[in-house]
Order: structure tokens, then C-alpha cells, then sequence
């Protein structure tokens, strides 16, 4: 009997890290962005179904919380985390609404919406997707290999070239991590001053501006 462990995943998770190495600068780009908007009184939303829900969970707690050093506590929901709101939602409206009617209810123009999935084409992510463009959000996603329609329907992807959807979620792990990380790294630079605005340091109505120009109320109820 062969009791040898069958190395085939690890060898697949290796082959797709070594192409994964490209998506740091996108990477880092939306880190920095992130620490802009959120600096400015902006939130991230996050989105996923299954193992992707709780990679969503996974980024928000790091950016409540903190990822290696400490530092301010920064606005992030994971909309799946609301089991009542998730359930009655579904209950009364249809899965396909669970996450598009909370990103109603909680995003403004200005904000973030990150969708992770595996196969890009979840209806409630895409669902979600078009209400966050109709509230003048941005949307960002984390998708298996391309071509997709999640990809189609955001405003910038990250799409994991892996053979599995295992593989992909490891990859989209790291994302996460390296996310976290040139997020902290901008908030140390300090391209999260915006934050004193937020906390209502700055002149009642001042609008402040995100990394494309367009003007964002600076929100005074935010910690």
C-alpha cells in the first residue's frame, strides 16, 4: 500500500503562485486607494458565498482590527456576516438580493464594494455589482481565470489564473495579505490624513477628493 501523499495540489498551488506574482502592482494600487477613500470617511463593503465569504470576513477583520502593527480601526463590512439580514432577505426577496439590497442600505457614492469568487458568475455578486455602480460606487473583485462575467461587471479585477476552485481561494488568500499589507503601508505614509475629517476635525460640508478626481462628502459619523 502506497501511503505517500499525493503532492499534486501543492505542485498546482506553486505553478499558479509563480504567475500570481504578477498582480502586486495592481495589488498595491488598490491599497493605496483604499487608504485614500477610507482616510476620507469612505467603507469597503465585502461580498462572497461560501469559502469565498469567509476570505471577505477574513480582509474585513483585518482592517477593523489590525493586520501586523497597530493602527487606527478603518470602516469595513462583510455583508454575509448578518446571518438575520442575510436570511430575511433571502427569505422575502430572493438569494439573488441578499447582497445588492445591503449595499443599498449601506453604500454611498465613494465607497468600495469587493466581491470575491471563485467562478466569477455568482448571480447575488453580480446583482450586487450593478446596485454599487447605480449608487456611484466602485466595485473591485477577486475571480478565477478569465474571461468572466463578475470581471466584466466590476470596475477593476484581480483574476486568478489556477486550474481549481481550491487554488483560487489560496491565491485570493494571498491578495488578501498582500491587500492588508500596502494597505498599512499607505496609512503609514500617511495617505490616510483624511481621517481627521472623518472624525469631524475638519469644517462641517468639507469634501474631500478620491484617487480619480471625483468629489466625496467627508463623513463626521465615523470612527
Amino acid at each position: 500500500m502506497n501511503n505517500a501523499t499525493d503532492t499534486g495540489h501543492c505542485d498546482d498551488l506553486m505553478k499558479a503562485l509563480e504567475n500570481f506574482r504578477g498582480c502586486g502592482p495592481l495589488i498595491g494600487r488598490w491599497g493605496a486607494e483604499l487608504a485614500r477613500r477610507l482616510g476620507l470617511g469612505s467603507r469597503l463593503l465585502v461580498a462572497g458565498n461560501g469559502g469565498s465569504a469567509a476570505q471577505a470576513q477574513h480582509l474585513t477583520a483585518e482592517l477593523v482590527g489590525r493586520y501586523r502593527d497597530d493602527r487606527p480601526p478603518f470602516s469595513a463590512l462583510a455583508l454575509h456576516a448578518d446571518t438575520s439580514s442575510t436570511t430575511a432577505i433571502a427569505n422575502d426577496y430572493g438569494v439573488q438580493e441578499v447582497f445588492a439590497r445591503q449595499t443599498a442600505a449601506h453604500g454611498r457614492a465613494g465607497d468600495v464594494l469587493m466581491l470575491l469568487s471563485t467562478s466569477g458568475a455568482s448571480a447575488n455578486l453580480l446583482a450586487a455589482a450593478d446596485r454599487a455602480h447605480r449608487l456611484g460606487m466602485t466595485v473591485w473583485a477577486l475571480t478565477g481565470r478569465a474571461p468572466n462575467p463578475l470581471q466584466l461587471g466590476a470596475d477593476d479585477t484581480l483574476c486568478a489564473d489556477a486550474p481549481t476552485a481550491a487554488t483560487v481561494q489560496e491565491l485570493h488568500l494571498v491578495a488578501v495579505h498582500m491587500l492588508c499589507e500596502a494597505f498599512d503601508r499607505a496609512v503609514e505614509r500617511g495617505e490616510a490624513d483624511g481621517r481627521a475629517y472623518a472624525r469631524g476635525e475638519g469644517r462641517p460640508g468639507e469634501v474631500g477628493r478620491l484617487l480619480d478626481g471625483r468629489p466625496v462628502a467627508l463623513r463626521r459619523d465615523r470612527t
